[in-house]
């Protein structure tokens, strides 16, 4: 029964990881996203290389390569993800970039000729009317229009674009990750290859913000960062563990931690949403459930 430990530790550290992201995303400080990348990339690269250090099966530097395709679009969906928040509720983000399973259930079904279910149809059909409602339930909130100065209100007329991108842009990443997993190597090579990319995109986003944009690395300002990237990281080991003992069951209860999120956002944040708001969100999470479990 570890595996259902790993699982809920999962939960509760991508969840607790997402709280961080968004005390971490400030609109008032330039380029938080990108420091969120920094710190990522960081604390994923040192536990890269004590994975490599530590378990006895060899990693393959040129897996780095083979895996790079994914690695970009797992680290392109992420970046976006972390620009959004400085935009939009955490409450509102989470569910919608975990929808991003319908994504890779559609693009499965197209090129892959994998079956869906009428039960799967429901879920996916539920999932996009659920994202169309919440962009038009977040898009009659914002009272400011689109060409404002304001930095808080600059992308709030379309902020809700950024975790839909986020969910294709992972979908498109999950999909991959099936085909490269599927043949070309194996877990522990994608998770070190996707580690060590991450670090080196990291590093880049560092050298960009010191060297081109002039900004100071401050580190207790990166406090709420560093945490959520330590969460992010141990919320992947646990995963890949789980995912070993009990792909089956695992699969549903990690997606729900978008729900740990909400909840999260509500205590925490003090995050206030419309009535309408929540039954949709309430409803694009138990889909993204009954996705996991089908």
């Amino acid at each position: 029964m570890m595996w259902f430990f790993y699982a809920l530790l999962s939960v509760f550290l991508w969840g607790g990881a997402d709280l961080f992201y968004k005390l971490g995303s400030k609109v008032e400080i330039d380029y938080s996203h990108l420091w969120i990348v920094v710190n990522v990339g960081i604390v994923m690269g040192i536990h890269a290389f004590y994975q490599i250090v530590t378990t006895p099966v060899t990693y393959l530097p040129i897996n780095i390569v083979k895996y790079l395709p994914v690695s970009l679009l797992y680290i392109g969906s992420m970046t976006i993800g972390y620009f959004g928040l400085r935009y939009i509720e955490l409450s509102i983000s989470s569910p919608l970039g975990n929808s991003s399973g319908a994504v890779a259930f559609l693009l499965l079904y197209i090129f892959m000729d994998e079956p869906l279910t009428a039960l799967q149809i429901a879920a996916i059909t539920t999932i996009s009317l659920g994202i169309i409602a919440l962009s038009a339930l977040e898009k009659g909130k914002s009272e400011v229009p689109f060409n404002s100065q304001d930095k808080k209100y600059k992308y709030s007329a379309i902020a809700i674009i950024f975790p839909i991108l986020y969910c294709i842009i992972d979908g498109v990443g999950t999909f991959a990750d099936g085909i490269v997993l599927s043949g070309v190597m194996d877990e522990f090579q994608a998770n070190i290859s996707y580690e060590l990319s991450f670090l080196f995109v990291g590093l880049i986003s560092l050298i960009y913000l010191i060297a081109v944009k002039k900004q100071k690395l401050k580190l207790f300002e990166q406090r709420e960062r560093a945490v959520a990237a330590v969460f992010e990281t141990a919320g992947q080991f646990f995963y890949v563990k789980a995912m070993s003992g009990n792909a089956v069951v695992t699969a549903p209860l990690v997606a729900s931690y978008s729900v740990v999120s909400v909840i999260l956002s509500r205590l925490f944040l003090k995050e206030k949403l419309k009535i309408s708001q929540y039954i949709t969100i309430v409803f694009i999470s138990v889909s993204i459930v009954i996705l996991g479990m089908e």
